[in-house]
């Protein structure tokens, strides 16, 4: 039987980002290569204290983000799994749901996993494509 190896790249739009004073974000840098950053087709939206991004047709949607290169997916991704509140450990359903997406980095596409929002945004804020400006484009 052939086992297939999991994806070891992660895309962060959020409070994951480089900079951030969390814990997550801080054990994500220290068990991670960070490689640069990336894109995502999609839109971002404000959710709180904390952003959500969901997928769009529009290849002019774009979310702003940093890739990182896990040391160790299968013990790194359920602690991020845990901080999204995502998967079977928490009420369906979840806000956010891990999902492997194309991501633009500087040498072409790439398959990585990113945490999607998975709640309606008709009454959210619609932001700019980096977090780190908040900048909103309309309601």
């Amino acid at each position: 039987m052939k086992v297939t190896p999991i994806n070891d790249l992660l895309f962060v739009y959020g409070t994951l980002r480089r900079g951030s004073d969390h814990p997550i974000a801080r054990h994500l840098a220290d068990n991670a290569e960070w490689l640069g950053f990336g894109e995502f087709q999609g839109l971002l939206f404000d959710i709180g204290a904390y952003p959500g991004a969901v997928p769009s047709r529009d290849p002019a949607h774009r979310v702003r983000g940093e890739v990182y290169r896990l040391d160790d997916p299968a013990t790194l991704l359920p602690i991020v799994d845990r901080y999204e509140e995502c998967g079977e450990d928490f009420p369906e359903p979840n806000e956010f749901v891990r999902m492997l997406q194309s991501v633009l980095l500087e040498g072409g596409l790439s398959e990585a996993w990113i945490y999607l929002y998975n709640h309606p945004t008709d009454d959210l804020t619609l932001l700019g494509h980096d977090y780190f400006s908040k900048t909103e484009t309309h309601s």
